[in-house]
């Protein structure tokens, strides 16, 4: 286990083990016809006992998961039958992997392409570049392989069936070494006019950090993209969710629109098809769910996020003003009642229902504050009000292998919310909200230790933001607000210069 949950008080069903066939009903509401395949996004034929997640995941939403397309659904059945035709172990795999040590311009590429994703940053990144680096595989026909070395083996199962998508250990390039400065990265071999008509390199380093440069971003254009196409190899380094970006590029937005008829569902769809948490992961997060969260009547998350650059605990807090800011927004929005200030007031109402907090952040200061204000006062209307926190790091851990399983196993707990309070910038909250399909309360960040007035708002979209898009207009080659050019890309609310991905139908 990787939160405690010792001295659980008991209920039917409670010694029964996760990881054997468990009873539905795990709330008053049972879910007993709950959509093990997430409406076709995935299929039969893994074997559950290896990755409980994969078919279990959709018994523990508590709100209607949107529904995907059905050529959506049909290109994930292509693609995974790209990915066992070209994976690791196949002919196709063996000669294109020779042929990355060639000095011998290609004239094209095969039927067997590929996009190798150098996995780096936090968890919540980390979900967001598989996602982005998977979606750009998918429009341009590459088999998606990820670093094995970064731990994705042990805290992620297997996404495509029969095949493997870890980059094998023999792998003969030496990628850690790529940087905004190797003269393979495409914004370098632009800027230094290396690339020559219909000639292709074995492959090329798409360098799109967040510290990439003018002729990196060029990725994002037309007539660019149309050059990439013809590279065997593609080897990208990301942090960042560029998925909004790509709706901009002409020769994608024709597909997308097949794939995405809700256009802000790229997130929910995919994270859910691609990311299944591991077995001690999940079995950590559904303990933890069904001993603290599964019967309540309604469970609010509240992640809190700090970006102060002074205080204690490593710059997460305590803060007041932001403690402040999380109750102004939860009550202001009425997603958790107000407490009687008086005994006459706080005995006014009187029911039985339960809501239960859900709180991550690294420090366990602003859990313990709202669990003590409202276990002092009884609220207004007399609702229970439980206050939960699973872990408290203190501060983040890069490297860290049980940090991150239970940064993975938090986000699935929030998941699992009936709504849903995020701190804007916060990438960890942006995927709890994408893979429960729940449009959150945003807060905005504080400036000069002041609550911002409002506390919160409501986000436009389920979808997470691209904090560094570009602002270069390809077609006029000159600078631009991207946040114009169609109606269902958009700016952040809570980053001004970011880009999201909006539904038409929801404006």
């Amino acid at each position: 286990m990787l939160f405690d949950v010792g001295n659980l008080p008991k209920h039917d069903g409670d010694d029964q083990d996760i990881r054997d066939d468990m009873a539905d009903e795990l709330s008053p509401s049972a879910q007993i016809d709950y959509d093990r395949l997430l409406g076709g996004l995935l299929i039969e034929g893994f074997d559950e006992r290896s990755c409980r997640s994969r078919y279990q995941f959709a018994r523990y939403q508590r709100n209607a998961a949107r529904v995907p397309s059905p050529y959506l659904i049909e290109r994930l059945r292509r693609q995974e039958a790209l990915q066992k035709k070209c994976g690791p172990g196949t002919k196709s795999y063996n000669n294109a992997a020779k042929q990355l040590m060639s000095t011998q311009s290609i004239n094209g590429t095969s039927d067997c392409n590929y996009l190798f994703l150098i996995i780096h940053a936090g968890m919540g990144n980390r979900m967001l570049e598989i996602t982005s680096a998977f979606l750009y595989a998918l429009l341009t026909g590459r088999v998606l392989l990820v670093d094995r070395y970064k731990q994705i083996a042990s805290t992620f199962c297997e996404p495509f069936p029969g095949t493997s998508w870890l980059i094998p250990s023999d792998f003969p390039l030496c990628y850690n070494e790529f940087n905004e400065h190797s003269p393979e990265s495409y914004g370098n071999m632009v800027q230094d006019n290396v690339i020559r008509g219909n000639t292709y390199p074995p492959f090329v380093y798409l360098h799109l950090d967040g510290d990439y440069a003018f002729h990196d971003k060029l990725f994002y254009c037309q007539d660019d993209q149309q050059f990439l196409q013809g590279v065997p190899w593609l080897i990208m380094r990301t942090d960042m969710y560029f998925v909004p970006s790509l709706f901009l590029i002409p020769s994608f937005q024709d597909e997308l629109s097949k794939l995405f008829p809700e256009k802000d569902t790229v997130f929910h769809h995919l994270g859910r098809y691609l990311l299944h948490p591991t077995n001690d992961i999940w079995y950590s997060a559904t303990t933890y769910y069904r001993a603290y969260l599964a019967r309540a009547d309604k469970v609010v998350g509240i992640q809190i996020r700090i970006f102060e650059k002074t205080g204690i605990f490593q710059r997460n807090g305590p803060f007041p003003h932001v403690l402040q800011q999380i109750l102004s927004c939860a009550q202001g929005e009425k997603l958790l009642p107000q407490i009687g200030v008086t005994t006459h007031e706080a005995a006014a109402g009187n029911n039985s229902r339960t809501v239960a907090v859900l709180a991550t952040s690294l420090s366990s200061w602003y859990g313990d504050q709202i669990r003590e204000r409202y276990g002092e006062h009884r609220t207004v209307d007399g609702t229970t009000v439980k206050v939960y926190q699973p872990s408290h790091e203190e501060y983040q851990k890069k490297k860290n292998r049980k940090h991150d399983m239970k940064a993975l196993a938090e986000i699935y707990l929030l998941s699992m919310s009936d709504v849903l309070i995020t701190s804007g910038f916060s990438t960890f909250g942006y995927v709890a909200q994408g893979l429960a399909g729940l449009t959150p309360w945003i807060m905005y960040r504080p400036e000069n230790h002041v609550v911002p007035e409002p506390p919160c708002g409501r986000a436009m979209s389920i979808e997470p933001c691209f904090h560094q898009a570009p602002y270069y207009d390809c077609k006029a080659k000159r600078d631009a607000d991207l946040g114009k050019v169609v109606p269902y890309v958009r700016h952040c609310e809570d980053v001004s210069w970011g880009l999201k991905i909006v539904n038409e139908t929801r404006l």
